[in-house]
């Protein structure tokens, strides 16, 4: 069982303080027991706003929209290879994360950053084209469908639910992880994708703790009330 004992889960006296960790290597049902757990304690008013960042044991999630749910192999071949299958309740399709994939969760609570629905998602979408173009990619949004594109391309792929003003699941984006697995799949349900990394795009070997640190330093720029 993944355990996290950290500030997030005490009572904080200061809510305008943004608690980002960093949760390394993680299975994913882990990870998303501890997101709605703090979604719900977020909701309280017992913790401020914070973000997850983790990378994923393979796993492949399935959204609430079922038409965009599309597996190209049956559960057994998937097992076979390793590879969990989680239904959740987030927008979207089916979803591949796996190490070397950049993934980060906020939970924060919209109302007071001020934020709309759509306003947070293209804040999630600037995040990670400021991201990549200091990897030296040069990334795009395509209207309708939300995440990061180099033409026809997919690079990062986005996924949110809000209750109650406050968010839970966020961003992935594919930096050096093995895209062969998303052969086995239709990429959020949308037929004849491709989808690509910087590693791929660049033919250079990437540096995920530094990755993560220039993470954090956008996600404190842009949603950090004392930053």
């Amino acid at each position: 069982m993944f355990n996290v004992q950290c500030p997030l889960m005490a009572r904080q006296t200061n809510d305008r303080v943004l608690t980002i960790q960093n949760l390394g290597l993680a299975d994913y049902r882990d990870v998303l027991a501890l997101q709605e757990e703090l979604n719900e304690k977020r909701r309280d008013g017992q913790i401020g706003d914070a973000v997850l960042i983790v990378e994923h044991r393979p796993v492949i999630t399935l959204g609430a929209r079922k038409s965009a749910n599309k597996l190209l192999v049956d559960a057994e071949a998937l097992s076979r290879r390793g590879i969990d299958v989680v239904e959740i309740r987030r927008g979207g399709g089916t979803t591949l994360h796996n190490p070397g994939q950049l993934v980060f969760y906020p939970i924060l609570d919209l109302q007071q950053l001020g934020l709309g629905v759509g306003e947070y998602v293209r804040t999630l979408e600037a995040i990670g084209i400021e991201l990549l173009a200091t990897l030296g990619v040069t990334t795009e949004r395509r209207k309708g469908y939300p995440g990061l594109w180099i033409g026809r391309r997919k690079i990062a792929s986005i996924g949110v639910r809000v209750s109650r003003f406050v968010t839970r699941h966020g961003m992935a984006i594919n930096i050096a992880n093995d895209l062969s697995l998303f052969d086995l799949m239709v990429p959020c349900g949308l037929e004849g994708v491709t989808m690509t990394s910087v590693q791929k795009e660049t033919g250079k070997p990437q540096d995920m703790k530094n990755i993560k640190a220039q993470l954090t330093a956008l996600l404190r720029r842009h949603f950090d009330k004392k930053a």
